[in-house]
């Protein structure tokens, strides 16, 4: 007899052969099931807005193949130090100013120093006292050093995997598979909510895609936030020029990620400034509720801000933290005054 589980439920024990069914449905049916997931613990209707501000870029020793901040690769990125406190926090008063509700911070080390964090806790801790929620990405932590940011009152700290085990040495051989996962473990451990999804489109084949998604969801606890990215190709990069993954292949991951972890915010990450705006709304139809916003990711360009809330407001969408639909009475427009503002969120 075939188990039935409520839409929506929590699950570790995913398996391939479930993964794979899903991938292999009917894109009705799987848009049903995901969106059905979705509605089991958000409101449909919300997108949670993040804005990312790179605030070391370049000479990463790391030789990531699809990123531009290596010092692998000539892409004519130019080396910048760790940026001062005072400009992050200027950053992060106009992403909020925009309507972005946590401000992520990305470095581009392989671990890092302790100099250095301490320079980075004080910006977590200047930018959680302009109100927003905080994120960053340093590369792999040591378990003191989780600690120390979990102390600072850090929310979340981004590590993504990246694609599945099998492809992994395709696209990384600089720090291994399990690397990660030890920085997943030593974060979770201090108590700090994970940020940790992957790319597609960097030429693995779709059981990568099933694959890189059963890792996530069965770790201890799912990551509470799943950022998906669609490779953005940068010239000198090994996999500039590779093809790239169909549209509807990409909702489809959306979808059974949304599936598989139901109660974790989906994000639409790199990628969005080459999407259509249909192929945009089929992925928050799939269960997508959170994006970057804002007009540039770490060194990649993002579809301007204005653009995304219009594109919101015509789906009846809307940021997460404006009134919700429930509790405006019928035929009531919003207030105006807590729609996100005019501002931009570069830095």
């Amino acid at each position: 007899m075939t188990e039935t589980r409520a839409a929506g439920t929590v699950r570790h024990d995913w398996t391939l052969d479930e993964i794979n069914a899903l991938f292999a449905l009917p894109l009705p049916d799987l848009m049903l099931q995901a969106q059905t997931a979705h509605r089991a613990h958000f409101d449909a209707r919300d997108v949670q807005l993040s804005t990312l501000l790179s605030i070391k870029t370049g000479a990463c020793p790391e030789d990531c193949a699809y990123c531009p901040q290596s010092v692998r690769f000539d892409t004519g990125l130019e080396r910048e130090a760790l940026l001062p406190k005072d400009h992050v926090v200027d950053a992060a008063k106009r992403a909020k100013a925009a309507g972005a509700t946590r401000f992520c911070m990305g470095a581009a080390w392989r671990s890092p120093k302790d100099r250095d964090l301490a320079a980075v806790i004080e910006m977590v801790e200047a930018v959680k006292a302009q109100g927003l929620e905080t994120c960053v990405t340093l590369g792999m932590l040591k378990e003191r050093q989780a600690k120390a940011l979990a102390d600072a009152g850090l929310d979340y700290y981004n590590h993504n995997l990246d694609t599945s085990p099998e492809y992994y040495d395709k696209i990384i051989s600089t720090r291994t598979y399990q690397d990660r996962l030890d920085t997943l473990g030593h974060v979770r451990d201090a108590g700090l909510k994970v940020c940790c999804g992957g790319i597609v489109g960097m030429g693995e084949a779709p059981i990568d895609r099933a694959e890189m998604l059963r890792q996530l969801a069965t770790l201890p606890e799912h990551p509470q936030s799943v950022p998906i990215n669609n490779l953005v190709q940068v010239e000198g990069t090994p996999l500039a020029g590779t093809d790239p993954i169909d549209e509807i292949d990409f909702v489809r991951t959306i979808a059974v990620a949304k599936i598989m972890m139901p109660a974790s915010y989906v994000r639409l990450a790199a990628g969005r400034e080459a999407m259509s705006e249909a192929t945009q709304t089929l992925c928050f139809l799939a269960g997508v509720n959170s994006i970057f916003y804002g007009d540039e990711l770490l060194t990649t360009d993002n579809p301007a801000h204005q653009a995304d809330l219009a594109l919101l407001d015509r789906l009846g969408m809307r940021p997460e933290n404006t009134p919700k639909y429930s509790d405006i009475e019928p035929g009531v427009a919003p207030d105006p005054a807590h729609a996100p503002q005019a501002a931009t969120a570069r830095a």
